[in-house]
């Protein structure tokens, strides 16, 4: 007998609260020493893959371009999503999206959550991480 796996919107939850439990224990690290690391989860500098920009249609029926900071990639992704109108904006919506094989879900942050991933969002306009990776995905020289 085949056990079928829960689906993404059924695992979300836990997924989510599990990066950002991950994510609160690095970030308060990072801000009193931005060098302090976690023995089993690094240093804040080194946590996830990558942050890049999403340009809307570079997937099929997606109609907004989004900030993506992703965690992981293949089976399953789990990646936020900071949705703003422009580089020095603030987000208006800032979601976690888990994607599996043929299935994902992402649904918007609220609570503490949202208001961490807000300041980490605000950090990294203030270092000019989002205004350079929206411009390398434009190609503005």
């Amino acid at each position: 007998m085949i056990e079928r796996q829960a689906t993404c919107r059924q695992r979300w939850a836990v997924q989510k609260d599990s990066r950002m439990s991950e994510i609160r224990k690095l970030w308060r690290l990072y801000q009193h020493n931005p060098e302090a690391s976690s023995e089993e989860l690094g240093r804040w500098g080194e946590y996830g893959l990558s942050f890049d920009y999403v340009a809307s249609g570079t997937f099929a029926r997606q109609h907004m371009g989004y900030w993506r900071f992703q965690i992981s990639y293949g089976g399953p992704s789990e990646e936020f999503r900071f949705y703003a109108d422009h580089p020095r904006a603030q987000a208006h919506r800032i979601t976690f999206a888990f994607l599996d094989w043929w299935d994902g879900y992402e649904r918007k942050l609220s609570g503490k959550d949202e208001a961490l991933m807000a300041e980490i969002w605000q950090d990294w306009q203030d270092t000019g991480s989002v205004q350079w990776e929206y411009d390398q995905a434009m190609d503005v020289a």
